[in-house]
């Protein structure tokens, strides 16, 4: 259940010129750091990064965007449970809801993803195979993917809530690590169970490093091998009726994460539209905390109990 919470957004021209020069700082650091492997810091982009077997990994997020047209900011958060069931086989459940300035809370549904991972070895490009199943309403806002025509959203919560989708979305991922870079396309297909839409077409670029190649001497936090810096390009290509860019909404993202300790990482990102389709800027947070050895400490549990 999504509690009822206020918020104020005030965005400005001098905000936004603020935020374009902070994006500007994390790519010249991105440039300038030194190279190591590194999970990546994405929002959008999958790479070919799977949960290890028996391990399970929870990630409370939250998108904000600001909108333009005189359309109020909303707040969007979602958690993600994530699963290790084989080395080569990773599932997910997604759980969301949604916030509109002014308007009500909504819980705009749920979603259950399964990525595979077709070969073992690490290659110059490795593919990974992405399948969801969507079960969720027209309020949501969590901006997983972008895909299709960007059409602005006028209705109110409680009718948005009312309109249900099901949804099948399959990706193609393709991940290459490049003397410690991280270079990962997208593509993805996206098709409206509930509605006779065609199917929408969406792609996500992303590319990172790490601010450090090697770990520090001291035990510290705030070391630099600690960050991983990154940069997303993501947007919408149409659908099977009117393919292309017309109408559609793309975002520069500029990302960060911080590896707090062993088992917790922090995510930032601040993303701009670059279309007059695209909301002005996308604000993304995550806290993820992963807990190693989950299927043996069931396992165990269960022994003690017998």
């Amino acid at each position: 259940m999504i509690m009822k919470m206020k918020f104020t957004f005030i965005f400005n021209t001098r905000r936004r010129s603020l935020a374009a020069r902070l994006g500007g700082l994390l790519l010249a650091l991105l440039l300038a750091a030194p190279a190591r492997g590194q999970e990546s810091p994405y929002f959008v982009t999958y790479d070919d990064h799977m949960e290890e077997p028996g391990n399970l990994e929870i990630s409370v997020l939250n998108t904000t965007g600001v909108r333009g047209n005189g359309q109020p900011a909303y707040f969007a958060p979602y958690t993600e449970i994530e699963y290790g069931v084989k080395a080569w086989w990773t599932a997910e459940l997604y759980l969301e809801g949604q916030k509109t300035l002014n308007d009500g809370t909504i819980f705009t549904g749920w979603r259950l993803e399964n990525r595979w991972r077709p070969l073992a070895r690490q290659h110059r490009i490795n593919p990974v195979l992405y399948f969801e199943y969507e079960n969720i309403n027209e309020g949501s806002r969590i901006k997983k993917e972008v895909v299709g025509h960007a059409e602005p959203a006028t209705e109110s919560n409680a009718e948005l809530r009312r309109a249900h989708a099901h949804e099948l979305e399959a990706k193609l991922i393709l991940s290459s690590q490049v003397k410690g870079w991280n270079v990962s396309e997208n593509f993805i297909v996206e098709k409206n169970l509930s509605a006779d839409e065609g199917v929408e077409f969406g792609y996500a670029l992303g590319v990172s490093r790490p601010l450090a190649s090697l770990a520090s001497a001291r035990n510290c936090r705030l070391c630099r091998e600690n960050f991983v810096a990154g940069l997303e390009l993501y947007g919408g290509l149409g659908d099977s009726r009117n393919f292309g860019l017309k109408q559609t909404a793309h975002y520069l993202a500029p990302a960060i994460s911080w590896q707090v300790s062993d088992s917790t990482t922090l995510r930032f990102s601040t993303g701009f539209g670059l279309t007059s389709n695209s909301a002005p800027v996308l604000i993304r947070f995550g806290y993820s905390y992963e807990v190693r050895g989950f299927r043996d400490k069931v396992a165990s549990l269960f022994r003690r109990k017998q």
